[in-house]
């Protein structure tokens, strides 16, 4: 933890791994389609059905951006850090301009360089789930982050589930503090909620949950860095951590077993929420975990990542368009490194700025309701002065003419 600045750098880190697995992820749906040969099928079924999984485990990685958010967003208004009224302007200010940014990116992108369908396999991510035109009532729709699915910038599906939490954010916050002496056994009752919201197909049963753990774990975040601390036993956290990992992954490397789509499937998916939480416990606690994640490469990664999510899948897109996707090789090896290296632009072009507005915003709307708030409440007095002491208010005189 930051000392002057109350910051968990080692959560930053795990924010910056997560976003590299997340285009990992993408680059390994562009190779999906031609994993069918003698040599290529076993090489996927090993990189998909074994630990290797956890590289690109991209929907999984997001189950981490999700209790990492529950815990952080809330961190500062648990500790009484923020008010709600510039709580909510900062934060919609800081979530929506550079959603903004990488939609006029995307949109850029696809009419600077076309993309012809035909150079893409059809029903597979790169067809089904990236735009090849722009339509400017779709580009507003997806802007608003209402919509289920998106195609201009496919990964803003969760940024929708971060506004969602947003604006149940206070309900969340009260319960916490209601709950914080059963924190644990809610977080247990949490993660059956997202195993049978898997099982029964209900998104929001699914994530939600996996920001509310998250705020358990920040309304405790002071005894789990106690008990973490009498805990200092290298095999203690390569047990958590590596049990972790499994739980994250665990419908993967069940799968030469079982079902995918069966329930058994589906509920070993739900567990992947309880893996992220326990990921982030060992971000938080754990020695080795905390000095390899504040290395500077992957703070640097952390700094970057919300800007490489939101722009490396219309890079990603817009390469696999050109090369054509069975190329998909050549769309990672020049893929990643320029999502990284336009990421770090657009940090620095379009999020940076955006912190800084934020902090603006919410400060200037804190004010202003704190004034306002003074104002009311000197009236009120003044109204309890006069009527203790017998005055009545006296009357505006009436305007006279000349």
């Amino acid at each position: 933890m930051n000392p002057s600045s109350g910051r968990l750098a080692s959560l930053d880190g795990v924010r910056g791994v997560a976003s590299v697995v997340v285009v990992l992820y993408h680059v390994s749906l562009l190779a999906r389609p031609f994993a069918t040969g003698r040599i290529s099928e076993p090489a996927w079924d090993i990189a998909t059905e074994t630990p290797l999984k956890l590289l690109f485990a991209g929907t999984e990685a997001v189950q981490v951006f999700f209790v990492l958010s529950g815990l952080v967003v809330a961190l500062p208004l648990l500790r009484g850090g923020a008010s709600w009224p510039g709580f909510f302007a900062a934060r919609f200010v800081r979530l929506y301009l550079p959603v903004w940014g990488s939609l006029l990116f995307a949109a850029a992108l696809i009419l600077l360089i076309p993309r012809d369908p035909a150079s893409v396999t059809t029903g597979e991510w790169i067809a089904n789930a990236n735009a090849t035109s722009v339509d400017p009532l779709h580009l507003l729709t997806e802007a608003t982050l209402t919509p289920v699915s998106y195609d201009l910038v496919n990964t803003l599906w969760s940024l929708r589930w971060e506004l969602i939490f947003t604006l149940l954010l206070p309900v969340a916050v009260l319960l916490a503090r209601l709950l914080r002496r059963w924190a644990w056994p809610v977080a247990a009752l949490m993660a059956v909620v997202m195993v049978l919201g898997r099982v029964a197909g209900m998104d929001a049963a699914v994530y939600l949950p996996a920001f509310f753990i998250g705020t358990l774990l920040a309304v405790r975040l002071d005894d789990l860095r106690a008990w973490a601390a009498d805990r200092s036993r290298p095999l203690q956290w390569a047990s958590l951590t590596g049990g972790s990992a499994l739980l994250l992954v665990a419908s993967w490397l069940s799968r030469p077993y079982v079902e995918s789509s069966s329930t058994l499937g589906q509920a070993l998916w739900g567990l992947s929420g309880v893996g992220a939480a326990g990921l982030i416990v060992v971000a938080i606690g754990s020695p080795f975990a905390r000095r390899l994640l504040e290395t500077p490469p992957v703070l640097w990664l952390g700094k970057v990542s919300f800007s490489l999510y939101l722009v490396h899948a219309p890079i990603l897109a817009t390469l696999a368009f050109m090369f054509g996707d069975e190329r998909w090789w050549l769309v990672g090896i020049v893929g990643v490194p320029l999502s990284l290296l336009i990421a770090a632009g657009f940090f620095q072009l379009v999020e940076r700025p955006s912190h800084g507005l934020a902090r603006r915003v919410g400060r200037g709307v804190q004010t202003g309701v704190a004034a306002v708030r003074s104002r009311m409440l000197s009236r009120r007095e003044g109204r309890a002065r006069s009527a203790s002491s017998g005055e009545r208010p006296r009357a505006t005189p009436e305007p006279t003419d000349g």
